[in-house]
């Protein structure tokens, strides 16, 4: 049981917390390039927190279902629909055996997840991970993005009930990605070759506006505006990249490396995005404002436990126990015809409701109510 791509959409793949350990020998991490969707997905649908999710871009997929489970959906607004109706983000939703859930071009953001209850897609993991790298041909549903036809089994055969289902929502992500805002801050803790750029080079980058471009992809983000300084140049002997450098290079403009980064790279880098702010970037359009803001490390661990905390509390409310979901008038036109084909049987004279006693067994009850009736007295 599982899901058949009618449609694949654009870049949609298989892809969890990524592939940690094997920078060394030349494998990027791949993984989802925004982890709050992530977390927040597999959070509302029960799933552990690196179960993988499919993650689609600028256009989603069109899936059917062969099996009955529940789905979440978050990231950016692709406006997805469920057997032709509008289908609710940010929560666990039920789907049913033939039901289509589709996904068309985003109403904002650049990036959608779907996560599936039960530990999502059934895939092996390569090298300890489910994560699709696209470059390398591994991991993921064949190492390769979904094609029309595609069928992915899950790892649960067939899901109709989650506990607490009423508490499965949360409100949506619009406010803290800044879909409505004019412009958007990323917080960046200075970098290993800060002083290779001239102190205009520094004060351009923290000060002035940037915008995002169409030059974006699982590797990396380009941005377009003012030139970035150097004292000679940006060339560097290679060295590792972690995951928000911010290249800068030849011609001055930053480039900001996301999950399918280069293991090493070869220009300088003036900082490094915070990991919490990552998922503000990936999810700008091209033609978004960007500015920079300066922060220290300790300033960004601060930063990195807040955001722990206030998904651990997310969770709590997910989790709280309530109602679970199934309506009593559903239940209701379930059990009815249920009970009126068992009353027509025994009216019959077929089978009896009731169970006939023996003389000594209804002695002993005669005399254990006698008991109870002097005891009250």
């Amino acid at each position: 049981m599982g899901v058949t791509a009618i449609k694949p959409g654009i870049l949609t793949t298989l892809q969890d917390q990524g592939r940690t350990g094997y920078l060394g020998s030349g494998f990027s991490p791949s993984g989802v390039m925004d982890s709050r969707a992530l977390h927040i997905a597999n959070l509302l649908v029960d799933n552990p927190p690196d179960a993988p999710v499919l993650e689609f871009c600028l256009a989603g997929p069109t899936l059917r279902f062969t099996t009955n489970t529940f789905v979440a959906i978050t990231g950016g607004d692709f406006r997805p629909t469920l057997d032709g109706q509008p289908a609710p983000m940010y929560t666990a939703l039920a789907v049913h055996r033939g039901s289509v859930l589709a996904f068309g071009a985003p109403k904002t953001g650049m990036y959608g997840y779907l996560a599936i209850a039960g530990g999502s897609i059934n895939a092996p993991e390569v090298m300890g991970s489910r994560s699709t790298n696209l470059k390398c041909g591994i991991g993921g549903w064949k190492g390769r993005a979904l094609i029309t036809g595609d069928y992915l089994p899950f790892c649960t055969r067939n899901l109709d009930f989650m506990a607490n289902l009423g508490s499965h929502t949360v409100e949506r992500d619009d406010d803290f990605y800044g879909f409505g805002a004019d412009e958007i801050t990323l917080r960046v803790v200075p970098g290993p070759q800060e002083d290779m750029f001239t102190q205009d080079g520094i004060d351009t980058f923290y000060g002035q506006k940037y915008t995002t471009t169409s030059r974006c992809d699982r590797m990396g983000f380009r941005l377009d505006g003012p030139e970035i300084e150097t004292y000679d140049g940006s060339d560097i002997i290679s060295d590792g990249i972690a995951l928000g450098a911010v290249q800068i290079p030849a011609d001055g403009r930053p480039i900001i490396m996301l999950a399918d980064r280069q293991t090493t790279g070869g220009y300088a880098k003036i900082g490094t995005v915070c990991s919490v702010d990552l998922p503000k970037l990936v999810q700008c359009t091209p033609g978004r404002t960007i500015r920079f803001a300066p922060v220290t490390v300790q300033e960004a661990q601060e930063l990195y436990r807040q955001e722990a905390r206030r998904l651990d509390a997310l969770a709590k409310v997910v989790k709280r126990p309530c109602y679970g979901g199934v309506s009593p008038r559903r239940t209701a036109r379930r059990l009815t015809p249920i009970l009126e084909a068992q009353a027509k049987t025994h009216a019959s004279g077929s089978q009896k409701l009731w169970i006939e006693l023996g003389k000594t067994e209804k002695e002993r009850l005669q005399a254990a109510e006698a008991g109870a009736s002097d005891t009250n007295r």
